[in-house]
């Protein structure tokens, strides 16, 4: 547990310190980093009488300056996230978990105000101590779709999310029935462009 205050503890002084300067938001050639912190339960579809708390840290690359037309306006942003807290609440257990996401496709819409908003989807591995679902297996990987928004400051910004979780096996065991959750997330972070 020491080791996972070191990393937000670390996290939260790059957040704070003088790395390059704050953006208002995403820019091509700029980065993202964010810890956040995420909840919510089964819907149908899959396993039911489920919940989910996860906790992480993401780092994300604007790839491209601004494309489309109209309210489409937005940058590309490829992102990775860590996953060192991954918590399912299922009937027969509590298993506790880490996960990583080495595929997060984000399109950052124009900014409105002090809003950006944005779509996403990731993709990735969730490694548990139990059967996730019990029964089934440990590995697992999860498919995910966010709706969001950066709330901008001049320094920081806050991100709201609402995030579809698929968890499966992908067919390593059988049976595979799944879990599918709606969560919510919040997040804490900049985006920045070195000089």
């Amino acid at each position: 547990m020491c080791r996972y205050r070191l990393i937000l503890l670390t996290t939260l002084l790059l957040l704070g310190a003088g790395y390059g300067f704050a953006q208002a938001a995403p820019e091509r050639g700029g980065n993202e980093v964010q810890v956040w912190v995420g909840g919510g339960h089964s819907v149908p579809g899959g396993t039911r009488n489920t919940s989910a708390f996860n906790a992480g840290l993401r780092y994300g690359w604007i790839v491209t300056g601004p494309h489309l037309p109209g309210f489409l306006r937005g940058r590309f942003e490829y992102a990775v996230d860590a996953v060192p807290v991954f918590l399912v609440f299922q009937p027969a257990n509590t298993a506790y978990g880490v996960g990583f996401d080495p595929l997060g496709l984000k399109w950052n819409f124009e900014r409105r105000g002090h809003i950006s908003p944005y779509l996403e989807l990731t993709g990735g591995a969730l490694f548990t101590n139990h059967n996730v679902p019990a029964g089934t297996n440990t590995v697992n990987f999860m498919d995910q779709a966010a709706l969001g928004a950066h709330i901008l400051g001049p320094r920081h910004n806050l991100a709201l999310e609402l995030r579809y979780m698929h968890i499966s096996n992908a067919g390593l065991a059988t049976p595979n029935p799944g879990i599918n959750t709606v969560q919510v997330r919040l997040g804490f972070g900049r985006f920045w462009r070195r000089k």
